[in-house]
C-alpha cells in the first residue's frame, strides 16, 4: 500500500475553473505544473477525479471513468507519473542524499538535477530545496567528460543544519522530490515543461472525454506506476475485464505537426485481453529534458482525434 503525505495534497489540488477543464491548453499548462513521482501519483489524481465527477480510483491507484454500458468495447489509458526521486539519506550535517524512482528513462537523465531547484513533498507540505553544484576547483585538473553527475553525486539542500532540522520540516527518508514546475508557453503555441507530452496527453484524454458521446463502452484510464512495471495499467485490465482495443497515449520524441500513431503488437502478444493495442502520442521536442516541449496545436488535434475514436466515429 503507497503512502502519501496529506498535508501535501491541498498544495496540489483546488478547484477547477470550467475553462480549464474544457481548454486542452490551460489544462496542459496546470497538468505540467504539478508532481507525481511514480508511486505518489496521489495529488495528481485527486485533482483529475475533479475534472471528470464520474470517475473513481481503482486499487492501484489509477482513475478510472467508465463511459457507456457493455463488454469489451475500447479502453482509453494515459500514465500519470513521471520519473523523479525519493530521499535516500539525511547525513548528520542536513545534507539529504537521493535515489532515483521509476526506470525507462535515458542515460544521463540525472545530469539535469546538477544546480536546480527541486521540490520535497513531505508532512508539512511542498518545501523548496536546491540541488549542490560540484565544486569547480576538484574539477579544474579533470576533464568534464570523465566525471558525469549521476544521482549518487546529489546532495541537496534545504536549509538545515542537522536531522533534527529535517523532520522539523517534515521530511524523511522516502519523501519525494522532483525538479521544481514553471511550465512556460511561448513562441507560437509551444509550451515547454519537464513531462510535457505525457502530462499534455493526459490533458487532452481529459479534455475528449468530456467532449464525446459515446456509443459504448469505453474505460478511460489515467494510470500510476506506468514506468514501474505498469501496474496501473494491468490493474486496469484485470479489474474491468477484456477489451476489443486499447489506445495508449502519451508523448514520444518526434517533430511537431502531427500525431504519432503506431501498433503494439507486442503488448496485445503479452496481455491478449487489451485486444488491438495503438498508440496514440504527442510528438516531442527535446523529450527527456527540463524543456520538453509540444505544440498546443498538437494538443488539439489529439483532443479531436480521440474524441472521434471514443465516440466511434473513428
Amino acid at each position: 500500500m503507497r503512502w502519501y503525505p496529506t498535508a501535501a495534497i491541498p498544495m496540489l489540488v483546488f478547484a477547477a475553473p470550467a475553462a480549464h477543464a474544457q481548454d486542452p491548453a490551460a489544462l496542459s499548462v496546470r497538468l505540467a505544473a504539478m508532481t507525481a513521482v511514480t508511486g505518489f501519483e496521489r495529488p495528481m489524481a485527486d485533482t483529475l477525479l475533479t475534472l471528470l465527477p464520474g470517475a473513481v480510483r481503482d486499487r492501484a491507484g489509477s482513475v478510472v471513468d467508465v463511459l457507456g454500458q457493455g463488454r469489451g468495447g475500447l479502453l482509453v489509458a494515459c500514465p500519470l507519473d513521471e520519473v523523479g526521486y525519493v530521499v535516500g539519506g539525511i547525513r548528520p550535517d542536513g545534507w539529504l542524499t537521493l535515489r532515483r524512482v521509476g526506470s525507462g528513462v535515458e542515460r544521463g537523465f540525472d545530469r539535469w538535477l546538477q544546480g536546480e531547484r527541486v521540490t520535497l513533498w513531505g508532512r508539512h507540505g511542498a518545501t523548496p530545496g536546491v540541488v549542490a553544484v560540484r565544486s569547480v576547483h576538484l574539477l579544474r585538473d579533470r576533464a568534464q567528460g570523465e566525471v558525469p553527475f549521476t544521482v549518487d553525486d546529489a546532495l541537496v539542500d534545504v536549509g538545515a543544519r542537522d536531522p533534527v532540522d529535517v523532520r522539523a520540516l517534515g521530511l524523511e527518508v522516502l519523501t519525494p522530490v522532483a525538479r521544481e514546475k514553471r511550465p512556460v508557453r511561448y513562441g507560437d503555441g509551444r509550451l515547454a515543461a519537464p513531462w510535457a507530452g505525457r502530462r499534455a496527453a493526459c490533458a487532452a484524454l481529459v479534455v475528449a472525454a468530456r467532449e464525446a458521446r459515446p456509443t459504448g463502452r469505453v474505460v478511460i484510464a489515467f494510470v500510476t506506476e506506468q514506468q514501474l512495471g505498469g501496474r496501473g495499467l494491468e490493474t486496469v485490465l484485470h479489474t474491468l475485464g477484456t477489451f476489443d482495443r486499447t489506445i495508449l497515449v502519451d508523448g514520444k520524441s518526434g517533430p511537431p505537426g502531427g500525431l504519432i500513431e503506431s501498433a503494439d503488437p507486442g503488448l496485445s502478444a503479452r496481455a491478449p485481453g487489451f485486444g488491438a493495442v495503438i498508440r496514440l502520442e504527442l510528438p516531442e521536442k527535446y523529450a527527456g529534458t527540463p524543456v520538453e516541449t509540444v505544440s498546443l496545436a498538437d494538443v488539439r488535434a489529439l483532443v479531436d482525434r480521440l474524441a472521434a475514436r471514443i465516440g466511434g466515429a473513428e
